[in-house]
């Protein structure tokens, strides 16, 4: 259940890494040097929320950890997608990576914590497995909304479901006990 979860939300941070500089572009008109800039700051704000949020998983559990981290995503990524200005898209775009970081950290580490010592290296497998195998997934719909309605808006909102279905599939998935 956990991988299954896990392979929702991850297609939607990887159709959002794939396509969140297209969008900055298209519908803010960013520039070639402003896209660096943005993933720039965005990988700075993913690693410092990726230390900040070690600490919390060490004390309140990984799975309270990508939950939060989810959250978060989801509404910071709502408020990108209603945004009409540049400046606010980068007042709510930076912060979002914040976010990111601990999203990926802690999963690894909640697959460490569920896996039997026994079958790590086979689980981590599993792991890797269930973050490409559907990759295709979330640029194909994005791809397809954003064709059908004429709206990068319309298929950027496509992101919030894989995050939203991933949460839902992993509320039931057992708490970890650090």
């Amino acid at each position: 259940r956990f991988l299954f979860a896990r392979m929702l939300y991850m297609d939607g941070l990887n159709t959002l890494f794939a396509f969140g500089g297209i969008y900055a572009a298209g519908t803010f008109g960013m520039s070639f040097s402003e896209l660096i800039i943005f993933g720039i700051s965005i990988n700075v704000t993913a690693g410092l929320g990726a230390i900040i949020f070690a600490w919390a998983d060490d004390k309140i559990g990984p799975k309270l950890v990508i939950e939060i981290s989810i959250i978060g995503l989801i509404v910071l990524f709502s408020a990108l997608l209603f945004v009409e200005s540049k400046a606010l898209f980068w007042a709510f775009a930076i912060p979002l990576g914040i976010f990111v970081g601990p999203t990926q950290a802690a999963s690894r580490s909640m697959l460490a914590h569920l896996s039997p010592k026994s079958m790590r290296s086979e689980m981590f497998g599993l792991f890797a497995l269930s973050g490409k195998v559907t990759a295709f997934i979330g640029p194909a719909i994005l791809a397809l909304v954003t064709s059908e309605l004429g709206s990068q808006r319309a298929g950027m909102a496509t992101i919030l479901v894989f995050f939203v279905l991933g949460l839902v599939f992993l509320t039931g998935v057992p708490k970890i006990r650090n």
